[in-house]
C-alpha cells in the first residue's frame, strides 16, 4: 500500500525532471500522476479493481501555430494520440508528429525489420509512422494528415519526452 511519503517522493521526481506524466503499478495497486497546466492531476483507481494494460487515450486537442506567432492553445489528439502542428519551414507549410507519451522511439516493429517511414516517403492518413514503448506496450503513432516525409527528428531505439516532436511531413493538399 502506498502512503503520503511516497506520494511526496514521486511529486517531487516529477518536479525535479520535469515530467508531464508518471505511472506506477505495485501489488495491484496503480497510481497516474499528469499535470495539467502548472498543477498535477492525481488519479488513484481503486486498488481492488485489475489493472488493465491499454494503449494510452488521446491527451489532447490539434492545433495549427506559426513559428514566431504566440502560443498556441491546446494540440489536438489523433487517433494514437500523437498531435499534429503546422510549423513555417523556409515558406513551406509543415506538419509536426509529437510524441503522445514519454516512452522509447522505435522506427520499425523490430530490429530486423525496414523502419515505417523513411525521409522522401510518401504517407497516407492512418499510416504508422513509429512505435513508441512505454511500460512494455508498444503504441502505434499514426499519421494524421497524409503527405510527404520531411524530417525524421529522433534517432531510433532514443527515450522521448511528452509533446517532444517526432516527425515533420508537408501535408498533401
Amino acid at each position: 500500500m502506498m502512503n503520503v511519503d511516497v506520494i511526496k517522493q514521486i511529486l517531487d521526481l516529477m518536479r525535479e525532471h520535469e515530467l508531464a506524466e508518471f505511472e506506477l503499478e505495485q501489488e495491484g495497486l496503480k497510481i497516474r500522476v499528469r499535470k495539467q497546466g502548472t498543477t498535477p492531476v492525481f488519479t488513484l483507481p481503486a486498488p481492488t479493481l485489475p489493472a488493465v494494460a491499454a494503449a494510452p487515450s488521446p491527451i489532447s486537442p490539434l492545433t495549427a501555430a506559426v513559428v514566431g506567432a504566440a502560443p498556441a492553445s491546446a494540440p489536438a489528439a489523433t487517433s494514437a494520440g500523437a498531435t499534429t502542428e503546422a510549423i513555417d519551414d523556409e515558406e513551406m507549410e509543415l506538419a509536426v508528429v509529437t510524441s503522445p507519451i514519454v516512452g522509447t522511439f522505435y522506427r520499425a516493429p523490430d530490429p530486423s525489420s525496414p523502419p515505417f517511414v523513411d525521409v522522401g516517403q510518401i504517407i497516407q492518413k492512418g499510416q504508422t509512422l513509429c512505435i513508441i514503448e512505454a511500460m512494455k506496450l508498444m503504441n502505434e503513432i499514426e499519421a494524421k494528415v497524409g503527405g510527404r516525409i520531411a524530417k525524421i527528428l529522433v534517432e531510433n531505439g532514443q527515450p522521448v519526452e511528452y509533446a517532444q516532436p517526432l516527425f515533420s511531413l508537408e501535408p498533401s493538399r
